[in-house]
């Protein structure tokens, strides 16, 4: 974006118009009676979007540096390129203080036009970790460069879209039930990577856990192990951390619960968890016939190669189905908050009407785009790639 400043005007000199972008600020003198601008340099009338995320700096090897930034508050000035700050900005991107305001340096963590780096200070104010890069935020994904008044290791870089200090944002969740083979799998993949939604499953977040080592790790094990479903609560809490951390380090607020709450069990954890005041969540339901069902998962076992991809096991697990979830279903129909969705028709029109019901949490920047490539194998419209 291009900026245009009014700088004061000294006197016997004549009015000095400064063009300014990130990289540099170009002056122009012109007599005020025949000022004319050319129109590739015409100031937008747009402003800087506000600074309204947070920095989380953990694992220095300067243990002072670690802690919370947040957005700029230091007074317009020049930067060493030549570049006038504004409110949470310096060079024409974002930049962060102290939140404990120890730093003798303002912004704490800023970027550098002429070095075009990223850089983070000590509490005196010289420069102990940067990234050379032109990325528009402080790269999370990228291991930091020790500057020369810095000590290794380098910090881990976190951002957070609202502040870590208050409570996390409310999600916004849909509950997604179904039998064996329904399509909750592949409609809820297709709400991520099409609509923006965020898929969650409770069996990954499990496996996950498990893998990890957490403090639930080895109970997860013991109940997999024995072929039992993990304590409700562990599988709550899991759900709740996991949704946390999305909100706080993407912004995305909208999630798709598949296959979850499979038991009345799940539901009353849910509500003692998230509370018993909190009105639940809407459900989608994929109502979709036993014969469709046992078709669509027979033709997928030859891909799959799932253990209980077979006429037995689909049977029983559809039997389980019936017994534990349904009346959940139907709990939810009672209280007029299911919705029923039959997918044993094509896959395109079952999509319509899931996106149509996620219609009103749904961004219009993602409900309007074309297709991805994702969506459109997904859907069956392009063969899956040879691997």
């Amino acid at each position: 974006m291009l900026l245009i400043r009014i700088c004061p005007v000294p006197p016997n000199h004549d009015p000095r118009w400064v063009i300014q972008d990130r990289r540099q600020v170009i002056e122009i003198s012109k007599d005020p009676d025949h000022l004319v601008i050319p129109q590739n340099i015409m100031p937008e009338t747009n402003t800087l979007k506000p600074n309204t995320f947070f920095i989380e700096v953990s694992r220095a090897g300067i243990p002072e540096v670690d802690g919370l930034f947040i957005p700029s508050t230091a007074p317009p000035a020049e930067s060493e390129s030549g570049t006038v700050s504004s409110p949470g900005y310096w060079n024409g991107r974002m930049a962060w203080d102290r939140a404990d305001g120890k730093s003798e340096r303002s912004p704490s963590l800023s970027y550098s036009n002429s070095y075009q780096s990223w850089r983070i200070c000590r509490l005196d104010g010289h420069l102990a970790y940067d990234m050379t890069c032109e990325d528009e935020m402080p790269p999370t994904d990228k291991e930091w460069h020790v500057y020369k008044k810095g000590v290794a290791p380098a910090p881990k870089v976190t951002l957070h879209h609202c502040d870590p200090r208050q409570p996390c944002p409310k999600p916004n969740v849909v509950f997604v039930l179904g039998g064996p083979g329904a399509g909750k799998g592949t409609m809820c993949e297709l709400a991520e990577s099409q609509l923006g939604w965020t898929h969650l499953s409770t069996g990954d977040l499990l496996r996950a856990e498990r893998e990890a080592g957490g403090t639930s790790a080895a109970t997860i094990e013991e109940f997999m192990t024995a072929g039992k479903l993990a304590p409700n609560e562990i599988t709550v809490t899991l759900l709740k951390s996991a949704m946390e951390t999305i909100t706080r380090t993407t912004g995305k607020n909208n999630f798709l619960l598949d296959g979850f709450p499979r038991s009345l069990d799940n539901l009353e954890a849910w509500s003692e968890i998230f509370g018993l005041d909190v009105e639940l969540p809407k459900m989608l339901y994929f109502e979709c016939p036993y014969p469709i069902l046992e078709k669509r998962i027979l033709g997928r076992a030859k891909f799959t190669r799932r253990s209980d991809d077979n006429v037995e096991s689909i049977k029983l697990r559809f039997d389980t189905f019936k017994a534990k979830t349904l009346p959940i279903v139907e709990r939810f129909k009672t209280n007029n908050n299911c919705i029923e969705v039959d997918t044993s028709q094509d896959r395109q029109d079952v999509y319509n009407l899931v996106r149509r019901h996620l219609a009103e949490h749904t961004k219009s920047k993602f409900s309007d785009k074309p297709l991805t490539e994702t969506a459109e194998i997904l859907l069956g419209l392009r063969p899956w790639p040879k691997k």
